[in-house]
Parts: C-alpha cells; structure tokens; sequence
C-alpha cells in the first residue's frame, strides 16, 4: 500500500485517468492539475492549482508520456490552461522526490540534474516497452488495414528493428499470414529472426530488399529510410514509421514520390489509452511502493 505517500500528477491524457485509479485504490494521497475540463469523478484526487504548496510536501511527481517540452510546457487534454514547469517548481520538490515520466527532453533532465532530483522514463524500461508493443502493433495494423486496398494476409511486410517494438510487430504480422521480412543489426538477432520463421537481413542490405514489398513499418529511430531506399520503393508500398520522433524515414522525399509515409509514435495512448493507462499504473505504482519502502515510509 502506498497509505500517507504523497503524489502530485500534473496534465496528461485519458491514460493518466487510470494512473489516479490505481494510485487511489493504493491509498495514495493523489493531487492533481490540470483536469479543471474533466467533469467527471477523480477517484478520490484533489484537484489543484500549479502552486508553491502543490510541489513542497511531493513524495513523487508524476508527468505525462513526454515529460515536458523544450519549453517546459506539460501536456493536458483535460485542460484549456498552459502549464509549465519551471524552475522555481523543480527548486521546491524535497530532495527524496522522483519525477516520473514516459520520456523525458534534455528541459526536464537538466531540471532534474540541477536540483538533484531523481528522474525515472518508464519507456526506456524493458517491462512497460514490451507491454506497449502490443497496442503499437495493433495500432500499426489498423493504419496498415486503413491505408491500403489489399489483405494484410499474404502481403509483403518488412519490419526494420528486432527490438521490443519490432519483435512483437513482426510476429504479429506474421500470426495474420502475411510473408515478414526483418532488418536486424545484430547477429543474434539475425539468428532468432531466422529460427522464428522470418527471412531477416542487415539493415547495411536494406536497398537490395525493398524492391516488391507492399508495406514497410520502422521501429528504428535514426534516419534509415533515406530517399535511396524510398526511391527503389514500389509505388504501392506504405510506409508507417513506428519510431519516436522525428521517425526514422524521409517523409519529404516521400510525398515528393507520391509514396504514402505515415508518422506514428504514441500510438499505445491513441489506440487503446485504457489499456496503455493499465500499463504505466502499475508499473508506477510498484516502483513508488518500492521507494517509499527503501525511506520507510510505506505503510
């Protein structure tokens, strides 16, 4: 139980609402702000304003999926109010805080740094990155399903990236019958890809493989579909780009050719924010618990 921890959250979006569940159900004392939109109940949150008084007694803060912006702007769909956290808020926090967010710019890290706050990413850990790969996957095959004429069974499908995201997304594909071939950089990936039943290959051989594939989805996050390999594209082919921003694909070049490119990070909170809301809750609240524990706080 989390009985007397105190934990302010500040903005978000519909997952977040699952986040204040759990957290109360937990017996968490859970202040809120920016949910002045929201008319229905907060299970048990008090509801605040961005004051001095919201950060100075904060056992942990809680942040959205991107911490903050390079301004320091918080995003909050259930609110028409900017917030920001600034400075003088980070400076108030006692010392025994964690910030917690999804991901955080090099705003808020600098932030955490300055004050000797301790920052946690939930993404960057490999439980809730695998959780989420599952609603990505089925975010990327309803875009797929929305934005070609054909069967995704049967299909020609690449996947670029063996990692969390790319793992789940490739054996997804592959469950509905469509022919997957992986781009890997390592070689034991190469080998597990190959045992699974896919046709991998090094990424560095990308070109020699995009000759007649139907749909391309990168879970790569640096610049690897250049305007070479969209070049060497079928005309029929999709792009989704499944990588954080700014993606890993030449989005210019692409309209330019007229190949459909399509930007999808996030997808987890846009496609099932229930269940995406389900995931960071209780990985959140675990790690809380076990904080609180280490100071002797938990009851």
């Amino acid at each position: 139980m989390l009985t007397g921890v105190q934990i302010v959250l500040i903005g978000g979006d519909a997952r977040q609402l699952e986040v204040i569940r759990r957290l109360s159900e937990m017996d968490a004392v859970v202040t809120v702000a920016g949910f002045d939109q929201l008319h229905t109940p907060l299970d048990g949150a008090v509801r605040s304003e961005m004051n001095e008084e919201l950060f100075r007694h904060a056992d942990a803060l809680v942040l959205p999926a991107v911490g903050t912006e390079d301004d320091g702007q918080i995003l909050a769909v259930f609110s028409d109010r900017e917030l920001v956290l600034k400075d003088e808020h980070v400076a108030l926090l006692p010392k025994h805080c964690t910030i917690y967010a999804g991901m955080a710019k090099p705003y808020l890290r600098l932030l955490c740094e300055k004050y000797g706050i301790r920052l946690v990413e939930l993404f960057d850990r490999d439980d809730v990155a695998i959780y989420n790969s599952i609603p990505t996957a089925e975010g990327a095959l309803m875009m797929a399903i929305q934005n070609t004429d054909i069967t995704l069974h049967g299909s020609s499908c690449m996947v670029l990236g063996f990692g969390r995201t790319g793992f789940t997304m490739a054996r997804t594909l592959q469950g509905l019958g469509a022919h997957v071939q992986v781009g890997v950089r390592r070689e034991e990936h190469l080998a597990r890809a190959y045992e699974m039943g896919f046709k991998p290959f090094h990424v560095r051989d990308l070109l020699s493989y995009v000759g007649n594939i139907d749909l391309l989805f990168n879970t790569i996050p640096t610049m690897i579909v250049t305007a070479q390999i969209i070049a060497n594209l079928p005309s029929r082919a999709v792009i989704i780009d499944l990588a954080s921003k700014p993606g890993g694909t030449d989005f210019r070049f692409a309209e330019k050719r007229g190949i459909k490119a399509l930007l999808a990070p996030g997808l987890p909170g846009i496609v099932a924010p229930r269940t995406a809301g389900r995931i960071i809750a209780e990985c959140l609240s675990r790690l809380i618990m076990e904080e609180t524990s280490k100071r002797g706080n938990a009851q």
